[in-house]
């Protein structure tokens, strides 16, 4: 059996997928608080509990998935982008 060599593993934590999809939405990148905005807003939806960390969370995941993620206008930025080739 081949093993899954995209960023989309098994193993990749929801708060990601949620993050990647609203970055998507927004043409590929957006101010870190447009995300965080926007992922409260998915979970209230699916009827989740936002709480107070959400925000470092989302910047902790930023970080953590650096193959994923990255910040267009360098590291000083509050910009997020996905990668090139991450759908």
């Amino acid at each position: 059996m081949a093993q899954n060599t995209t960023p989309w593993g098994a193993q990749i934590d929801p708060l990601a997928r949620d993050i990647a999809a609203v970055l998507k939405s927004m043409g590929g990148s957006a101010h870190q608080r447009d995300v965080v905005q926007c992922v409260a807003a998915m979970k209230r939806q699916r009827g989740e509990k936002v709480g107070q960390d959400l925000s470092s969370k989302v910047v902790e995941v930023f970080e953590k998935y650096r193959d994923l993620f990255f910040r267009p206008f360098g590291e000083g930025s509050m910009r997020w982008a996905l990668q090139p080739g991450v759908a």
